[in-house]
């Protein structure tokens, strides 16, 4: 027992921080040039936001529910689980997260996004902007270079948080309460486990989740 009581959380990890990074690289070259295509689509994704209408509402929620179920297939599966045991029971919850934004957005006159500049619109599409654009070049900042970006609709981390983004904002308040849950245990996953990688990305998914949890919270006309 007292060997147990040895070990810290970190000893349990069965990768390194240069097999975690090595991970995106691969995942990368393996579908280019989707990586290209995934920053259109998510521009166009941003667009519909800040210009909402009832059918860009439908093609936002069904884009994101075909991105969760690609990310849960290529990269969780095919590329994480086989180093980390875990990420195989993570894949469900991938696949109900697509599952909830399509019967959400389609069940009894679905999602509305606001189309006033309240601060939770605000907030929301912050996430998603931060996501599209300014996520992947984190990987600059952390060494990894443009070929080991995380893309969003390509990678957990950045599909999350532009999900978060739309949770955040859409109406009804309970739905958007429903389609905010399993992106946020996601992203302080991720952020507890490259808090333990020692790598320098692990504040961003917890800020999300904090912003998304603001503007959720936020009083509304």
């Amino acid at each position: 027992m007292s060997e147990w009581l040895s070990y810290r959380p970190e000893d349990f990890l069965m990768f390194s921080p240069r097999v975690y990074e090595r991970l995106f690289v691969l995942h990368n070259e393996a579908l280019w040039p989707l990586p290209l295509l995934a920053l259109l689509l998510g521009t166009a994704l941003l667009l519909a936001l800040v210009f909402p209408r009832p059918g860009r509402v439908c093609a936002t929620l069904g884009l994101l529910a075909i991105a969760w179920l690609f990310v849960a297939w290529a990269f969780l599966w095919q590329r994480y689980a086989p180093i980390n045991w875990g990420i195989r029971y993570v894949v469900p919850l991938f696949a109900l997260q697509a599952l909830l934004l399509l019967a959400l957005g389609l069940w009894r006159g679905g999602l509305e996004l606001p189309a006033r500049w309240q601060p939770p619109r605000v907030l929301g599409l912050a996430l998603v902007a931060y996501a599209v654009f300014l996520h992947p070049l984190t990987a600059l900042l952390y060494g990894r270079g443009l070929a080991g970006a995380e893309v969003v609709g390509l990678a957990p981390d950045p599909l999350a948080i532009a999900t978060l983004g739309v949770a955040a904002t859409v109406q009804p308040a309970r739905r958007g309460w429903t389609l905010l849950a399993i992106p946020a245990l996601w992203c302080l996953a991720s952020a507890y486990t490259l808090h333990l990688l020692n790598a320098p990305g692990a504040w961003p998914p917890l800020l999300a989740v904090l912003i998304a949890l603001a503007a959720r919270l936020w009083p509304r006309d």
